[in-house]
């Protein structure tokens, strides 16, 4: 049974027409990339699949449960809303953490908020992921204080701290120079290894191929085709796949 299942998902601005319906599932530890080229809709998708853009048609499943139908959207609850994007964590490309808290508040926020647990076992999670991020010595710092790369990893541990089914990420190292993308990538490899679902549009294809379990190329609103990395990077068929990669390698 799939951890997450889309089906159809369609989305329009205005008379144009981003996502032209999009299907793909994916089972629970499993890693998915999402390539192709800037404006393919990538980044709509995964911000229909966190609620923050909502689908016109289409539904999306978690857990075999249909949690978001389109052709339902102007029934939804606020608090049905909230309670949709708790299946899901999300790393934006630019951090997005607030400048005035410092690592610890903002990893503990949003679960204090929530009232998920104790404040105590709030904090101390939140110390168990800021040592599986490796920065236990920034503690008390704030962003200011810290590298792109290391606010990154503040993201990160802030988005498991919610305990999403699925953690996505929206280009994580697009922001970031090459050394410090480095350091970001290795904290998803790992969180690969401990079994995270996760959902990744990214640039980064060498990252794609040795860490992804699915690949999905996306062009014009469409999925031109959802294979393994080997299928993808190695024996696609696909014109406009194949011309694709031979850009990004000679680039």
């Amino acid at each position: 049974m799939p951890i997450l299942e889309v089906k159809n998902l369609v989305k329009s601005f205005g008379k144009v027409e981003v996502l032209k319906g999009i299907n793909f599932s994916i089972e629970k530890g499993d890693v998915l990339s999402i390539i192709g080229s800037s404006g393919s809709g990538k980044t709509t998708l995964l911000r229909c699949l966190n609620f923050l853009e909502f689908a016109e048609g289409g539904t999306i499943s978690v857990h075999d449960k249909v949690i978001y139908d389109g052709a339902e959207k102007n029934k939804m609850s606020d608090q049905h809303i909230r309670d949709m994007r708790l299946h899901f964590g999300l790393v934006f490309q630019s951090f997005n953490l607030f400048p005035q808290y410092n690592v610890l508040k903002n990893i503990t926020l949003a679960p204090s908020l929530l009232k998920f647990d104790t404040q105590e076992n709030i904090e101390k999670k939140a110390l168990e992921l800021i040592e599986k991020v490796g920065l236990s010595d920034k503690v008390e710092s704030y962003p200011c204080q810290l590298s792109g790369g290391q606010q990154q990893r503040v993201a990160i541990a802030r988005a498991l701290a919610l305990n999403p089914d699925i953690l996505c990420f929206d280009e994580p190292t697009s922001a970031l120079d090459p050394e410090l993308t480095g350091e970001v990538l290795k904290v998803i490899k790992q969180l690969a290894k401990q079994d995270t679902t996760m959902v990744i549009v990214t640039h980064e294809m060498n990252f794609a191929k040795e860490v992804s379990d699915k690949i999905l190329f996306m062009d014009d609103g469409v999925v031109l085709q959802e294979g393994t990395p080997e299928e993808i990077f190695s024996n696609t068929e696909n014109e406009r796949i194949a011309a694709f990669l031979k850009n990004v390698t000679e680039y």
